[in-house]
């Protein structure tokens, strides 16, 4: 085993060991945490050793890098992978990603979810709903208010099949403010389940690597973690 290869288990096995205590004190069972492990900008070959360690899902920001990178992903490992868009997705690349992954978490906007919808197959495509709590018009995701006055016409498109919210806590925040966020995303999410027999919403993909602990202690039961696994992301 090289040593490269030893740190990458040594990364997971803290992780996971972190995410257990996060729980744990949480009252959560460990169990309903699922790790995300963010592979953008890492190679094929580092994923199949991830993989190989014992990490099954996997997370990509960008279409076009998802494309290049899972088919050698593929022929290095025969295990069964997941693979999440985590990232910003443009409607004229939904056709693309509904061929590469099992769930897109970052369903910004109305116009996005009709596109996934005219897209979709046969099986409802499973979503989340991204949710921006921060003061940058510039940001991508839907605002509170916004969804709130939106959900049930989202609810009601044929293909989609509404699994939950996602969010990115804005930058600059303290611990304090990281965990305002986490919170307002479960309390939004019980207040839209309310909305509607539709609406279970059973996933809060939050957190990430610098505080998912915290999200996990709000109810997080999604955490992307890229930077505590495969270490720093190597320059483009």
């Amino acid at each position: 085993m090289s040593v490269e290869t030893s740190i990458l288990r040594d990364n997971i096995a803290r992780v996971r060991e972190s995410i257990a205590q996060a729980a744990i004190q949480a009252g959560r069972d460990p169990h309903t945490v699922k790790l995300v492990a963010v592979s953008k900008t890492h190679s094929a070959a580092r994923v199949a050793e991830a993989a190989q360690a014992g990490l099954r899902l996997f997370g990509e920001n960008r279409v076009q890098e998802a494309a290049s990178k899972i088919p050698p992903v593929a022929q290095l490992t025969a295990l069964p992978l997941e693979w999440h868009l985590i990232g910003t997705l443009q409607r004229n690349k939904v056709k693309s990603a509904l061929s590469l992954f099992a769930l897109l978490q970052s369903v910004d906007s109305l116009r996005l979810a009709e596109e996934i919808s005219r897209r979709a197959g046969a099986s409802p495509e499973p979503v989340l709903l991204e949710v921006y709590f921060g003061e940058d018009p510039t940001r991508p995701g839907f605002r509170p208010g916004q969804l709130a006055q939106e959900i049930v016409q989202l609810a009601e498109l044929p293909g989609l099949q509404l699994r939950g919210l996602m969010t990115v806590a804005p930058l600059g925040l303290d611990e304090r403010g990281n965990r305002t966020i986490f919170a307002s995303l479960r309390e939004l999410r019980d207040t839209l389940a309310g909305l509607s027999p539709m609406l279970s919403l059973p996933e809060l993909s939050m957190g990430m690597t610098d505080d998912y602990p915290l999200a996990i202690a709000e109810g997080a039961t999604i955490v992307r973690i890229g930077r505590a696994i495969f270490g720093e992301r190597p320059s483009r």
